[in-house]
């Protein structure tokens, strides 16, 4: 979370001028990819290109010296810094995590990724990374009007299924990443009935009653639009990531 962080757009021009968003189900076995991206490519996103998946919003957009790191609890993406921190008032206990956003402001547009929360940022409002920013304006500016949408990311090849670091077979958090879509819910196989995981705020979904067990499993994910996948034969790889066979449309 970015609450310890200066808004540097907003201090840097306060010091200068003293004025600153259905697939089918498999059988396939998974394997372990600790390298799988969090949430999209290496390639930055071309804006415009992928299908919007909510309505446009206003607000301001402001920078900050992103790493790709951050309340989302996804690694650091320093091969790709169009990443941004969400306003308090959307974050939606962390499930716009992931979200890919096509952001338009006085000079151009660029899609990001959310991977961060601003806690003091208004519904409407984005802090973007510097590298960001300036391709939508002027770094100078500081703080700038701001239109976005939520879109579906470019990202290639199937899901991934993170466990977090400290699982084990009675208490289990696991993390979709490299997904098209926001994640909306994701449920375990138990005994024969689907066991809704525990969101948190920090982005992962936690097993813990009953007992998960050593695996392997067989996971159901929803995305925010309803689609679903389900991975079955998911082994067990703590603070690892598990790649999937699937992909949201």
């Amino acid at each position: 979370m970015r609450s310890s962080r200066v808004r540097l757009g907003y201090s840097v021009l306060a010091l200068v001028s003293s004025l600153l968003a259905a697939c089918g189900t498999s059988t396939v076995n998974t394997s372990s990819d600790p390298t799988i991206n969090p949430g999209s490519s290496e390639n930055p996103q071309t804006p415009g290109s992928q299908p919007t998946i909510g309505q446009v919003q206003n607000g301001e957009g402001t920078y900050y010296g992103a790493t790709g790191a951050g309340a989302c609890s996804y690694d650091p993406s320093p091969g790709n810094l169009m990443v941004a921190a969400m306003n308090a008032p959307q974050w939606q206990g962390s499930q716009v995590c992931g979200t890919c956003v096509d952001v338009t402001g006085p000079k151009g547009k660029v899609t990001v990724r959310i991977v961060d929360l601003c806690p003091e940022c208004k519904s409407g409002d984005l802090d973007l990374s510097q590298e960001a920013f300036v391709q939508i304006a002027d770094q100078s500016a500081g703080r700038v009007k701001i239109s976005w949408t939520a879109v579906a990311c470019a990202v290639s090849g199937p899901i991934g299924i993170h466990f977090k670091e400290g699982s084990n077979p009675y208490w289990m958090a696991v993390q979709v990443r490299n997904s098209r879509l926001p994640i909306k819910k994701i449920e375990l196989q138990q005994n024969g009935n689907w066991v809704g995981l525990a969101s948190q705020t920090y982005n992962y979904y936690v097993a813990d009653s009953p007992d998960p067990g050593p695996g392997p499993f067989t996971f159901r994910i929803t995305a925010s639009n309803d689609q679903q996948i389900t991975e079955t034969g998911v082994q067990f790889k703590v603070a690892q990531t598990v790649t999937g066979t699937q992909q949201f449309q």
